[in-house]
């Protein structure tokens, strides 16, 4: 046992770790170790199994697990006594999650954290499971019967239980495998369309039953479906449902962004906590339905969620945090609901009135314990009409700035409230994504302090990389750590060209090549695709290739993407060479249920649809050019690109970049834009209007 000490209190060898989850469970009486040689050594002289333990900082039941079983001393001297025990944070150790998430799943049909593993000292799984009560209750078994049997078991059969993990374990390197394919086509498409369509939920938005995610990467190929095919249906269903999200208890009306999901169809009773990723993916679909529909309802609420993110998730370095806990004070959602008691004592009469009538409170609560199923005596802010819809009342000369003053009112005071955690690691692959929101906002909203925002957070992981060669995962509390991964590549990537795209500082583009090169050289498999793993870190069980599009998109999909994108820009054929040979690497499986990988069917759309490459030159800060690309982005196809050249440098480092822009120039000293299919170009032109008329015409 580890016996170290803080102020007396015993501790584990956690202690020392810097992952906010497993500092959480650093002063527990289980004996936990981090996932390193030292516990496995241990393991095998003292002929143990290793008790794995897989959560993350913000996850309600981890916390209810641990109260139950890992804060209890009988649970603990148990565990003591039969395991070595690890912990391991999942957005750490995305690596370690993966392979063992696999392993549940094949074992027990479903996942989830947290994630509950036990297995021989060479990291071979022989049981896996999830949430495990202290006792067996609901057919569940409880922590100390499982933890007695397989005390029984490894002293009695433990031929058995290696046989087991070894058959286990070539189970999932089978599964892992995958048979390269042909390309895909229309067909495949129009399925994703299909599936997607008929899982559409037209009363409520979303898609399925309960509980509902909002999966934005749908909703992207959705938009992205509906700009090249013209397909109406596909935009009716993302207004529908992004207004019903808004609308919503899911999203937080008081202090803005999106909490996980909801466990209701209705979108009403959400899971509590936040993150960062959701709210990055999200702003990107409300961002794209605006610049689809031009409804300023839809940029209201993306301007809303990158506020909250740069209020309570931006760190001083510039970076975002991870996420926020769904519990406080050790109850679910206790920050965010109010009681009509509570409410009389802070609002006047007439304000109470209007904020129940248009958030629906009600006396006795409007959500119900899922366990008794009584109403709670709760309220959970939401909306049944947009403000725009609400009907004729006295507020109504009024209604919008009366309901402001009441936000900010109820917001002051649920500031004095216990706040919950804050998981304030600092992750590369979440990161990303938030740069590129930040940056597709600032491009379609002309928000140059969100392009300032963004490069901020940019910078940071680029002089991260400069100081310490290449890409880590994760930054926490002054120190980089755990080499980057397939994510970390892919999504920083993504943000960078999005920042480009924004901003066309050539530099962010540089970057995201020489970054795509390196993930090409660490990750990529010669059958296809790319491992989860550089092929210069440590293997558990078996190398990995992601593309399930889940919560997030897969690092393959968003690479397929980046892939497409930087060949129209550079003009390198070697990347649309990588991008199709890693689409035949998945494509049976794609083709099986393309709704699981909508990322990956959205890029492939982008593959097959009529683009162009753009190029502008002139000079880029002044009002003409910046007029010119804001118009230039509202017409041009989902599929194109567009390339600024500054016309004030003598040698821009496009030339390098991109060799076909080395010839074109302004004419007759203005601002000049070029179209090119496939990089073959027509005659420049200085008229705004005619390059408009021109653009998805040649």
């Amino acid at each position: 046992m580890y016996n170290g000490t803080l102020t007396g209190i015993r501790t584990n060898k956690l202690v020392d770790e810097k992952s906010p989850y497993l500092l959480q469970h650093a002063y527990n009486p289980v004996n936990w170790y981090p996932w390193n040689e030292e516990a496995f050594e241990k393991a095998r002289l003292e002929d143990k199994p290793i008790f794995l333990s897989i959560g993350y900082s913000t996850c309600h039941w981890c916390h209810v697990m641990a109260h139950e079983s890992f804060e209890d001393e009988e649970v603990a001297k148990l565990m003591n006594d039969t395991f070595i025990s690890i912990k391991v944070d999942r957005e750490e150790r995305p690596d370690i999650d993966n392979i063992y998430m696999t392993v549940c799943q094949m074992l027990t049909g479903s996942g989830g954290w947290p994630l509950t593993v036990i297995m021989t000292p060479d990291k071979k799984p022989f049981f896996a499971g999830t949430y495990i009560p202290k006792t067996s209750k609901y057919g569940r078994i409880g922590m100390i019967e499982l933890t007695n049997k397989t005390k029984e078991l490894w002293s009695q059969e433990k031929d058995r239980l290696f046989d087991s993990a070894e058959h286990i374990s070539q189970r999932v390197k089978e599964a892992t495998k995958n048979s390269p394919g042909d390309l895909l086509g229309k067909e495949v498409i129009d399925l994703c369309f299909k599936q997607l369509s008929n899982s559409y939920d037209s009363k409520n938005g979303g898609f399925g039953n309960s509980p509902k995610f909002p999966t934005p990467h749908n909703l992207l190929f959705l938009m992205n479906y509906y700009r090249i095919n013209k397909e109406q249906k596909a935009l009716d269903i993302v207004v529908k449902t992004l207004d019903s999200m808004s609308m919503g208890g899911i999203y937080d009306h008081i202090g803005y962004g999106f909490h996980r999901y909801s466990t209701d169809e209705k979108w009403l009773l959400p899971h509590f906590e936040k993150m960062l990723y959701d709210q990055a993916m999200l702003t990107l679909a409300y961002t794209e339905c605006y610049n689809i529909t031009k409804n300023t309802y839809f940029k209201e609420i993306a301007e809303s969620i990158l506020e909250y993110c740069n209020r309570v998730l931006l760190s001083k370095e510039g970076a975002f945090y991870s996420a926020e806990d769904a519990d406080s004070e050790g109850e679910e959602g206790k920050f965010y609901v109010w009681s009509i008691k509570e409410l009389r004592d802070i609002l006047d009469d007439q304000e109470l009135e209007l904020l129940s009538r248009v958030y629906n409170l009600k006396e006795s609560g409007n959500f119900k314990d899922e366990a008794t199923r009584r109403f709670t005596g709760y309220n959970i802010l939401h909306l049944k009409e947009k403000l725009s819809e609400v009907s004729e009342d006295k507020y109504d000369d009024n209604l919008n700035s009366t309901l402001d003053k009441i936000r900010k009112t109820l917001f002051k005071k649920r500031e004095q409230r216990v706040h919950p955690h804050m998981d304030d690691k600092i992750l590369t692959d979440w990161n990303g994504l938030i740069i590129g929101a930040l940056s597709r906002a600032a491009a379609i909203f002309n928000r140059e302090d969100l392009a300032k925002a963004a490069s901020k957070c940019a910078d940071f992981f680029i002089g991260s990389i400069e100081d310490n060669g290449s890409l880590f995962h994760r930054y926490c509390k002054g120190q980089w750590n755990i080499s980057g991964n397939v994510d970390d590549y892919s999504f920083m990537i993504f943000g960078l060209i999005e920042l480009y795209e924004a901003t066309f500082n050539d530099r962010y583009l540089k970057k995201a090549i020489d970054l795509m090169n390196e993930q090409i050289k660490n990750f990529w498999d010669d059958e296809g695709g790319f491992y989860f793993t550089s092929s210069n870190e440590e293997e558990v069980l078996t190398r990995i290739k992601e593309i399930y599009d889940g919560a997030i998109p897969s690092g393959n999909s968003i690479s397929f993407t980046n892939l497409f994108r930087l060949s129209r820009i550079t003009g390198e054929t070697k990347y649309e060479g990588y991008a199709e040979k890693l689409q035949k690497a998945f494509s049976d499986i794609i083709e099986e249920s393309p709704i699981a990988y909508t990322q990956m069917v959205s890029g492939i759309l982008l593959s097959l649809s009529k683009s162009e490459e753009i190029v502008v030159v002139g000079d880029i800060n002044s009002d003409e050019f910046k007029n010119y690309i804001s118009n230039i982005r509202s017409v041009c196809t989902p599929a194109s690109v567009i390339i600024a050249k500054n016309a004030n440098e003598s040698n821009p480092m496009i030339h390098e970049i991109a060799d076909y822009t080395r010839y074109q120039d302004r004419v007759d000293g203005k601002t000049t834009i070029y179209i090119c299919r496939n990089f073959t170009c027509n005659e420049p032109v200085t008229s705004l209007s005619e390059a408009i008329s021109m653009i998805g015409k040649i």
